[in-house]
């Protein structure tokens, strides 16, 4: 063999290697990402179906519905973030997340019927809910047909009706490409995309990658750490699907009763902000906070964003303040819960 055989040889070689290398990382990935969502969680038969589920904490319930991408797992992350302890946190997967099936009415209306489904299959009689993007369009036809069952209602970054600008999936070709992607369940590309331009990603999850390259690096692991949450990809794209042909349109949203909060930023590359100041225009009573940065994440916000929703659900009465009995909320819910037994827990 010659020396340019040989050269060709170890080059083979040196692919060959490298490519079982990069094999085995995904395998490695993809297995931990499939384990994650394979514990942790659990069905509910209701009246509406079955439905994944997971909980965690006890005191005051907290219905919390996970955006696009997401499922029981993403849920928990998104109210940890944003609440303390004294939650009973319930986090359905939506229709087509993960384990829950797909009915053959999807729309949001439906779905609000299922988490109340799930709520009377847990014995709640009512919680604070939280729409985070995708999930708000259910949160919020949750406050309009079961107003009884909502004590109060925020809504993050929410991808709603708005009349002149909609929301919409961020227009560059690297997100009609991660689209592709999404459509096709492909793991194996969402999980070389997050390795080699993650900057894509970042822009198809609707912030600007700027943003995320400004961020302190807390912030900058938080952004990696929710694109990896969408691993296994194949397992979400179902209810991708569904939440990225929504009908939107427009609601009563005057007739919602509930204590309201709606908080979105201007460079959301999902344009979620005219539907946000809709919402907290023609929901009675309704606060709107928004930031100048931060995308559809709200990078660099965090604890702003805590601080709101802490000091919301204070106000209205839906946490009970240091020292204080609390609101006329908080007294509703433990009337719920002293009904069910569970006062000592309150």
């Amino acid at each position: 063999m010659g020396r340019i055989g040989w050269v060709l040889s170890a080059v083979s070689i040196a692919v060959v290697v490298a490519g079982g290398l990069v094999f085995l990382s995904y395998s490695n990935g993809i297995d931990r990402a499939r384990s994650a969502v394979a514990s942790g969680a659990r069905i509910a038969n209701t009246a509406a179906g079955p439905i994944e589920y997971a909980e965690r904490g006890d005191g005051i319930p907290l219905l919390s519905i996970h955006g696009a991408g997401g499922g029981w797992d993403q849920g928990l992350t998104n109210v940890a973030d944003l609440v303390g302890n004294g939650f009973r946190v319930i986090a359905p997967s939506r229709f087509g997340y993960l384990e829950t099936p797909i009915p053959a009415d999807t729309s949001p209306a439906a779905q609000a019927d299922a988490h109340v489904a799930l709520l009377s299959e847990l014995q709640i009689e009512a919680a604070v809910v939280v729409g985070v993007s995708a999930g708000a369009r259910s949160a919020i036809e949750l406050a309009l047909r079961h107003p009884d069952k909502v004590t109060a209602l925020i809504l993050i970054v929410p991808g709603t009706y708005a009349p002149e600008s909609p929301v919409m999936v961020e227009g560059s070709r690297g997100s009609a490409f991660v689209f592709w992607l999404v459509n096709t369940g492909a793991d194996f590309a969402w999980w070389a995309t997050e390795k080699i331009a993650p900057s894509i990603l970042i822009r198809f999850l609707g912030v600007p990658p700027e943003v995320v390259e400004a961020a302190p690096e807390k912030d900058r692991n938080h952004v990696m750490a929710i694109i990896r949450s969408v691993e296994p990809l194949s397992r979400r794209f179902p209810g991708i699907n569904i939440d990225s042909a929504p009908d939107l349109h427009r609601l009563p949203l005057e007739k919602i009763a509930a204590p309201t909060l709606v908080v979105s930023a201007e460079d959301d590359l999902f344009n979620t902000l005219p539907a946000a100041k809709f919402a907290a225009e023609s929901i009675p009573g309704a606060k709107l906070v928004v930031y100048d940065t931060g995308g559809h994440l709200l990078v660099g916000h965090g604890e702003d964003v805590k601080k709101a929703v802490g000091d919301f659900l204070a106000q209205t009465g839906t946490k009970q303040p240091s020292g204080s009995r609390g609101g006329p909320l908080f007294g509703q819910i433990r009337r719920h819960r002293r009904r069910r037994g569970h006062e000592g827990n309150s």
